[in-house]
């Protein structure tokens, strides 16, 4: 007779409010506990609860278009549109709005069902931000769902977005508060708490995840986890992305994180946040289709689609729909 068991998982643990979060969910230990489980056991556990909350044979499919692109302010470590860093970036103004209305059509012919447009800057000006709501409108005219990544936001500015009919606002967290001065300097951890503060009050969907492989320790990978889980509502939508190391940027030299580390992540965000989506976003062109399938294994249900993901590289549609169609999954 065969005996087999599995290891304990952790439940949520309570930790000590902060002011941001009344109901601490998930304490950093309990995250950690999570990634030191048995990978098997792990994935199991992830892919138990991802069956409980939705289709395990679903992916949503989103497509990422830099509408501005390069000359940022911003000092952030892993990113090619800083004005510091000497990469291969040309920088652009914002595009017009018809090229970006071409773009989204593609998009949807393409099978995207979420259409989000990234603009390069701390945060927008008024006057650009009127025309990024009137991209907003129009892409939402064709029938697709919206989402704008445009950083740091000032008072009102979320109330406008919502007005014109913003799904998704994306800021991600990036790493956790104990390593965030590592990889970026001219804001802190808690600007952009205080974006995601403005958006939820707004009505505004939050998309944030972070970034995994810039270095930072698996306690800090926990703590992001934990945060993101522990926000007063957790993100409906949370992309986890893959270092993709640029030359001329801080981290072009990070040592590659383990691909396996990786998937954890993925199935510490699925436990931690079982009514979110999470996405697998940037990095997927460096990854074997085995690894991408494991990732999906173990919660991931939602992909950047498109051969572009901003200013990197993304697998082509081609290879996307070629392994989706391997693995018997659908597009919602």
């Amino acid at each position: 007779m065969l005996a087999s068991s599995v290891a304990a998982v952790p439940v949520a643990a309570p930790v000590s409010p902060s002011a941001r979060a009344s109901t601490a969910r998930w304490s950093v230990d309990a995250v950690l506990s999570l990634y030191e489980l048995p990978f098997m056991d792990l994935i199991w556990r992830a892919q138990e609860v991802h069956r409980q909350h939705f289709d395990p044979n679903a992916i949503q499919r989103s497509t990422l278009l830099s509408v501005k692109t390069g000359g940022c302010s911003e000092d952030c470590g892993y990113c090619s549109q800083s004005a510091r860093y000497q990469t291969e970036l040309e920088r652009e103004r914002l595009m017009p709005l018809d090229e970006v209305l071409e773009k989204a059509r593609l998009a949807k012919e393409k099978g995207a069902s979420r259409f989000c447009m990234g603009a390069a800057w701390r945060g927008p000006k008024d006057n650009d931000l009127d025309k990024v709501i009137e991209m907003v409108r129009e892409v939402k005219a064709l029938g697709m769902q919206t989402c704008v990544t445009l950083g740091m936001l000032k008072d009102g500015q979320a109330e406008k977005l919502k007005d014109a009919g913003l799904d998704y606002y994306n800021h991600n967290l990036d790493t956790d508060s104990a390593y965030y001065g590592q990889v970026i300097r001219t804001h802190t951890h808690d600007d952009r708490l205080d974006t995601l503060e403005q958006v939820r009050d707004a009505g505004i969907n939050v998309c944030s995840g972070g970034i995994i492989g810039m270095g930072e320790s698996r306690k800090n990978r926990a703590a992001l986890i934990a945060q993101l889980a522990s926000l007063p509502k957790p993100p409906e939508s949370v992309p986890i992305n893959n270092l993709v190391p640029i030359k001329g940027t801080p981290m072009a030299d990070v040592e590659r994180l383990d691909p396996f580390e990786f998937v954890r992540t993925i199935a510490a965000a699925r436990i931690t946040m079982p009514n979110s989506w999470v996405r697998l976003s940037a990095g997927r062109q460096e990854m074997s289709d085995e690894l991408q399938t494991l990732c999906f294994l173990a919660g991931a249900n939602s992909m950047f689609y498109g051969d572009k993901l901003l200013t990197t590289g993304n697998p082509d549609v081609e290879r996307d729909e070629a392994l989706l169609a391997r693995l018997g999954l659908k597009a919602v």
